[in-house]
């Protein structure tokens, strides 16, 4: 489905006010998410049947408000909306002390089987043909050995589910959330392949989350959430405990030599 499909034709008296209502409601929504690129302002005229120099009124109006900015020869998005997470001077603190890793999962465990719950309870045809989608995406990635389209699909199954959960404030939180994620901010997706070996645990997990949502199945959802998230933080916590032992044991090595 085209970008454009999302808009609507004005046929409101106050165009501008109508235009900014429209692109605000998609904002609001979460349909509409930070750094999203908008179609072209010819495009976008054709589509919501206003002229041109209107759009250009509404688009400034949004863009006075802080929701969109332009960007010469690149085009208009969406603003930056929840903010930074975290500054860099925190990220690398972060960083330097592990521990923080954990507090992060803790967070991520809490809102994403509340986002599961809901996506279970909510989910639309449409959003339950995305995660679909998704689903036999992941599935064909670990067939085919493609470490880098199960990454990028592993992300985009996250989101979507917190889209199906049709709550605006948790799908701009998170949208944030997993924007440091995708950086690898708090961890390397890659070292959790090489703790789980073969990745048919990490595969199992997200075959169940999302079946459990496609058949609306709160409990079952929200415990697949559950599950996930524990096995992330119990993985890396056994992964941690191997790399200590290995460094001692290297020392030792050293010193009977």
């Amino acid at each position: 489905m085209s970008e454009h499909a999302i808009f609507e034709p004005v046929d409101h008296d106050s165009l501008v006010d109508t235009i900014v209502a429209q692109i605000e409601d998609l904002i609001a929504s979460g349909i509409l998410k930070q750094g999203h690129k908008l179609p072209s302002e010819r495009g976008l005229a054709e589509k919501l049947g206003v002229s041109r120099p209107k759009l250009r009124e509404a688009l400034q109006m949004l863009e006075d408000r802080d929701l969109v900015v332009t960007r010469h020869g690149e085009g208009t998005f969406v603003s930056q909306l929840t903010g930074n997470a975290m500054t860099p001077a925190l990220v690398a603190l972060y960083a330097r002390h592990g521990a923080a890793f954990f507090d992060y999962l803790e967070y991520r465990r809490a809102q994403e089987a509340f986002a599961a719950r809901l996506a279970a309870e909510r989910a639309t045809k449409a959003d339950k043909a995305r995660i679909a989608d998704l689903l036999a995406t992941i599935e064909q990635a670990w067939k085919n050995g493609d470490g880098s389209a199960s990454r990028e699909a592993d992300f985009q199954l996250h989101a979507a589910i917190v889209d199906a959960s049709q709550n605006a404030t948790l799908i701009h939180i998170m949208t944030s959330i997993y924007d440091m994620a995708r950086q690898g901010v708090f961890y390397n997706r890659d070292y959790l392949m090489t703790i789980d070996g073969s990745g048919r645990q990490l595969l199992d997990q997200h075959l169940e989350l999302g079946h459990a949502i496609l058949e609306n199945a709160p409990d079952r959802a929200e415990k697949a959430a559950l599950d996930h998230i524990d096995f992330v933080e119990r993985s890396f916590r056994a992964g941690i405990e191997q790399e200590k032992r290995e460094a001692m044991a290297q020392k030792r090595k050293i010193l009977s030599q």
